[in-house]
């Protein structure tokens, strides 16, 4: 395929309470503060908590994935911004719109001449990995990282995930990555006053912006292993 224009990042997990959405945020001020030009697309359109957190700083798509429209809304978004890396927060009902209608997209991205990178997050249930399988149905030339969740406990307690075959999949091509727990008074604010991690960086107290900054280099540092181009 193809690989002119910068890559779709999709944040994925199809389960709610995964911690998608703190990935999406996570990874927006990643691409941003190396200065890479990011629109994202927001796919949760009951709660679009990231967009309204990022809206003021980056441009913003709403595409409803459950229904074709959206999936066509989300393809023309993207060819509208061919220069721009493309991160998309996906909604935790979105799996039965990926396997009916998922081929939008993946029959576009030679022509956009896109490669499409997912960031898959798990907890350690059997459902993530298995949600897992049904998407990479839909698209199995995407490159996909799985991200376990440190909210959920240390890697060592992933232990379906370790002992998978699927990881083994996964990691003929991709990687296996660990997101940061983040405290919960930090998370809770920056989830309750709806904030990007950047503004969450200027505004809140001493004590919870050291643990913020904490948590933002430790994302960094694994960020920077699968965006090469960043």
């Amino acid at each position: 395929m193809a690989t002119e224009n910068p890559p779709i990042y999709m944040v994925g997990g199809s389960k709610g309470g995964v911690g998608k959405s703190f990935v999406t945020l996570a990874l927006v001020d990643y691409l941003r503060r190396m200065e890479v030009n990011v629109v994202l697309v927001e796919t949760d359109t009951s709660n679009p908590d990231v967009m309204k957190a990022v809206h003021d700083e980056i441009e913003c798509g709403s595409c409803d994935l459950d229904d074709v429209s959206g999936w066509i809304d989300f393809v023309n978004f993207c060819d509208l911004h061919p220069d721009a890396t493309v991160v998309v927060n996906t909604a935790a009902r979105s799996q039965a719109g990926v396997a009916q209608y998922g081929g939008t997209l993946a029959s576009t991205l030679d022509e956009l001449a896109r490669r499409l990178v997912v960031l898959w997050v798990i907890n350690r249930q059997r459902d993530s990995l298995e949600l897992l399988l049904r998407f990479g149905a839909t698209f199995p030339n995407a490159i996909t990282h799985v991200v376990r969740n440190g909210y959920f406990g240390s890697p060592d307690k992933f232990t379906l995930y370790r002992d998978s075959q699927l990881r083994n999949a996964v990691e003929a091509q991709g990687q296996s990555l660990d997101f940061p727990d983040l405290a919960d008074r930090v998370a809770d604010e920056l989830r309750s006053q709806r904030l990007s991690v950047s503004k969450a960086a200027e505004m809140m107290h001493m004590g919870e912006r050291a643990e913020l900054l904490r948590w933002r280099a430790v994302c960094g540092t694994m960020f920077a292993r699968v965006t090469p181009h960043a």
